[in-house]
């Protein structure tokens, strides 16, 4: 590869972990590619780019078929990591997805708006009047609670479910802490049998959540096999409890620091924007699965590179002023905060309607409600992750 500009810059700074923004834009201002050496990688920050080589086929979130681990899956989290949506490739991904969407339309979504406000004014009323920390009481158990109705599973499970997952998806961040991959792999082999007997159960009486819409999706007499099922499931509550619950809090959060007003953001457009301005995850990776050249860099099959999802989206090239909340933006739909490509969010539907609903159910029921100290990020990059949103409901 030709010499890339070096980026230095920790993720597990401080002042980048607050705000990683004037980070991005020096990234940017130094070419479409530069080399994090801190990730050990070439990466893309500039809107252009990232937009392209998330939907460019030579690239993947699976290594080439040869080049992919061999043999039999080391875990149970590495089992059902291989099996998931998210790690798959054409033509699996293909088939895969199609079942999927089957089941996973933005109609269906819809169709548990009334279940998902329901919950949010639940959550919303349960509040206590002096003070609270809407990450713990009100954007987590919101999603997981949904999520968990949504596969099935009895409300008395969602706390289980929850911590499951994120015992699980402390794997992603970028230095997973230490025994994480063991309770990873107990959580996973304890989720997947949960599933599985909640699967069974519906199999013999057909509810109507999405697990059964998924049970019984079928294309071209394919349908998904029991393991794909629990993989899918599990997806499902790794994404609603981590990155829905983080949308949510950083929704909250514009709101209640004036940056975005509470009706904006349950307007149509306002969780994409909320989105746009500071997604909740910042960088995605993919394999080079074909030798290719973008932008000036060449990229060798075998090579990981990053897509700084975060830097993109304040691309002042893409999106005038883009430090701004302004859901009538021109081109919003073209922001990457939920990916792109084959692998774009499949469950976006869902969460821009968890979104619209926490937003709107909180400020209905608590209209002066406050912070009472700053909101703080914790160190958890490539997760934009509020460590807590400490208010004052009653104002």
């Amino acid at each position: 590869m030709p010499q890339l500009p070096l980026f230095e810059q920790s993720p597990r700074d401080p002042a980048f972990v607050q705000d990683p923004f004037p980070a991005y834009e020096r990234m940017r201002a130094l070419g479409p590619a530069v080399f994090w050496r801190d990730y050990g990688m070439a990466v893309f920050a500039r809107h252009a780019d990232v937009a392209a080589l998330l939907r460019d086929r030579r690239l993947g979130r699976a290594p080439a078929p040869e080049l992919a681990p061999q043999g039999p899956p080391a875990d149970a989290f590495d089992a059902f990591e291989r099996l998931s949506l998210l790690e798959r490739e054409p033509p699996d991904h293909t088939r895969l997805r199609a079942l999927v969407n089957r089941a996973f339309t933005s109609r269906a979504i819809a169709g548990f708006a009334p279940r998902i406000r329901a919950v949010a004014v639940g959550l919303a009323d349960a509040l206590p009047a002096e003070e609270a920390d809407l990450m713990r009481a009100y954007a987590e158990p919101l999603p997981v609670r949904v999520i968990a109705e949504l596969l099935g599973a009895p409300p008395e499970a969602a706390a289980q479910m929850r911590a499951w997952s994120h015992d699980m998806t402390a794997m992603y961040r970028f230095a997973p802490p230490p025994g994480a991959r063991a309770r990873a792999n107990a959580a996973a082999q304890a989720f997947g049998a949960f599933m599985a007997e909640v699967i069974e159960r519906r199999r013999r009486a057909p509810g109507r959540a999405l697990i059964d819409a998924l049970i019984a999706a079928e294309q071209d007499g394919a349908r998904l096999s029991r393991d794909e099922l629990i993989a899918t499931s599990i997806l499902l509550m790794n994404a609603g409890h981590e990155a829905t619950t983080l949308a949510i809090g950083l929704a909250l959060k514009l709101a209640l620091t004036g940056t975005a007003t509470p009706a904006a953001l349950a307007a149509e457009t306002g969780p994409d924007e909320a989105l746009r301005l500071d997604p909740p995850m910042h960088l995605f990776t993919r394999h080079v699965r074909e030798d290719l050249e973008h932008a000036g860099a060449t990229l060798r099959r075998g090579q990981v590179i990053g897509l700084a999802l975060g830097a993109a989206n304040r691309d002042p090239e893409r999106f005038a002023r883009p430090e701004l909340f302004d859901p009538r933006r021109p081109g919003l739909a073209g922001h990457v905060g939920l990916g792109a490509g084959i692998h774009f969010c499949v469950g976006a539907p869902l969460a821009r309607l968890e979104m619209r609903a926490a937003v709107a159910a909180l400020f209905a029921r608590w209209p002066r409600i406050r912070l009472i100290e700053a909101p703080r990020f914790e160190d958890r990059y490539h997760f934009r992750a509020l460590g807590a949103l400490r208010v004052r409901p009653a104002g």
